[in-house]
């Protein structure tokens, strides 16, 4: 039931924000418009506000959308946040940044893929050149004892159940039901 009321309550709070958030947005619509035909670094003391360097206009950012449309303003005069970065060269530098990004986790994983799959092999095979290292013998030396100990524990249950039989006639030494030899 907590979870349930924090979610009611989360929900009344955005509600009861939501209005105030609009009237801002509005009130810093009107305040970006007082700076067209100013300089970019005055428009852009104000957060919610986008200039356009081609015609010279503060704009309120288009919060809706992720990009400015084309009709408020062109890419490579948009400026918002900086005054050096248009929002072109901004998708550029993003577009490199993501796609190394991406290629570099596909370069970690073929390597890892690839030193697994070199590991597998050199298990298998007895005269491989690559070294174990020293988590690999020391697994192996347990496994060998896990080994060892188990045929140990087989034959003394073994002899056990075989002195039982003994001890009440059940041990048969031969085979009564062998197959006879012509």
């Amino acid at each position: 039931m907590a979870p349930l009321r924090a979610l009611r309550f989360c929900a009344a709070l955005a509600l009861a924000l939501l209005p105030a958030a609009v009237r801002g947005e509005e009130e810093a619509a009107g305040d970006c418009h007082q700076y067209t035909n100013r300089s970019c670094e005055e428009c852009l003391k104000n957060v919610t506000c986008l200039w356009c360097a081609s015609s010279k206009q503060c704009v309120p950012y288009p919060v809706r959308r992720i990009l400015p449309p084309a009709d408020l303003c062109e890419l490579r005069s948009a400026r918002w946040g900086v005054c050096w970065v248009n929002f072109e060269a901004l998708i550029i530098a993003m577009s490199v940044v993501g796609g190394m990004i991406l290629i570099m986790l596909g370069v970690c994983c073929c390597c890892c893929c690839k030193k697994k799959s070199k590991k597998q092999v050199s298990e298998g095979e007895e005269g491989g050149c690559s070294q174990p290292d020293k988590e690999d013998e020391r697994a192996a030396r347990e496994r060998e004892r896990r080994r060892v100990r188990q045929e140990e524990r087989r034959a003394e249950m073994k002899s056990r159940h075989d002195e039982i039989r003994r001890k009440y006639g059940l041990f048969k030494e031969e085979n009564p039901y062998a197959k006879f030899d012509n």
